[in-house]
């Protein structure tokens, strides 16, 4: 898996969204990144996507899952992809 199937919508020096780059790093889940207006009322995009304006979100084109809140993204991302790293 080299093409990055999961996009993560993200703010520049967002605690929140470090934390889930880290686990994409530490699973080497390639990614793309979308950084996303910093004004909450303007962040059409990712409302579009996730329904909230709340970053970060991410979406895997591999599953289909579309989520956001960080504790989830990690929780998902170490659920789906963490077994991988150990085979």
């Amino acid at each position: 898996m080299s093409e990055a199937t999961i996009t993560l919508y993200r703010l520049q020096a967002c605690p929140y969204c470090e934390r889930v780059v880290r686990v994409l790093n530490d699973l080497d889940l390639p990614y793309r990144s979308r950084f996303v207006e910093p004004m909450h009322a303007d962040r059409n995009v990712v409302k579009r996507i996730s329904g909230k304006r709340t970053v970060p979100a991410i979406v895997d084109e591999n599953t289909g899952v579309t989520m956001s809140e960080s504790a989830n993204i990690v929780e998902y991302l170490e659920a789906e992809y963490g077994e991988r790293r150990a085979a």
